[in-house]
């Protein structure tokens, strides 16, 4: 098992930045990707990002990339998304995830979930 919780949500201006954070606990010794997903009101769960185990790759949605950073610090068992340039449309609740079985872009592949973050970008 490994729990999850989500922290760094809030209300931000279009054009503002939040850093979110997850850490995890439990089988944390286990080597796994992490991944971010939102869910706006009346919408499907969606990807933002993955790392790798190791680090070495990361992917990114194309509604993202060029505005946030996926990161992880081993020490603190702790995944990061740095958001940036922040859009209305970001908009979401937003989960951290584990995929046990490889980086995968998609919810089916992901094992454990946190409860998830509010963030809201204001026009």
């Amino acid at each position: 098992q490994v729990q999850l919780v989500e922290s760094g949500g809030g209300l931000v201006q279009a054009g503002g930045s939040l850093r979110l954070s997850c850490a995890a606990s439990g089988r944390t010794s286990s080597s796994y990707a992490m991944g971010w997903f939102r869910q706006a009101p009346g919408k499907e769960r969606e990807f933002v990002a993955a790392i790798s185990w190791s680090g070495s790759r990361t992917y990114y949605a194309d509604s993202v990339k060029g505005r946030f950073t996926i990161s992880r610090e081993y020490a603190k068992n702790t995944v990061y998304l740095q958001m940036n340039s922040l859009k209305p449309e970001d908009t979401a609740v937003y989960y951290c995830a584990t995929d046990l079985g490889g980086l995968g872009r998609s919810t089916d592949e992901y094992d454990y979930w946190g409860q998830g973050t509010q963030v809201t970008v204001s026009s």
